[in-house]
């Protein structure tokens, strides 16, 4: 294993019908977390939309938070552990909710913007 396959994670988000985007989950972020999705992939689930500043998806994963912060930019992907959700941010937010940082969006963010509640999210891990 390469050094950078042990830290950077590299995913998928499929909006069905739509687009894809790439991903990478970044274990020194929230070691726990990160390999909690990891195991559960791959994951599927409705897209939900917090107004127009992050695009979130339902998990079954329940993992405490790490590293926990209310500050995130666009193509941040978070996770909230009080409903197990990986959320993915289209805009700069400071939140009311605290939230682990797992990952960076790093292909297609505008694909985001395309989102609508109710569209079928799809995560698997590439490679």
């Amino acid at each position: 294993m390469s050094s950078g396959s042990v830290s950077r994670i590299g995913a998928i988000l499929k909006i069905r019908g739509k687009s894809e985007l790439n991903f990478e989950l970044k274990r020194h972020l929230a070691p726990k977390t990160v390999g909690s999705l990891i195991r559960s992939m791959p994951l599927e689930g409705n897209a939900h939309m917090m107004g127009n500043s992050f695009a979130y998806m339902e998990t079954q994963v329940n993992t405490g938070g790490e590293k926990l912060r209310t500050q995130f930019k666009k193509g941040d992907i978070a996770f909230m552990a009080e409903n197990g959700s990986i959320c993915f941010f289209l805009n700069d937010l400071e939140s009311s909710k605290s939230m682990t940082i797992i990952g960076k969006i790093t292909s297609n963010i505008d694909a985001l913007n395309e989102i609508k509640p109710g569209d079928i999210f799809s995560i698997t891990q590439t490679g």
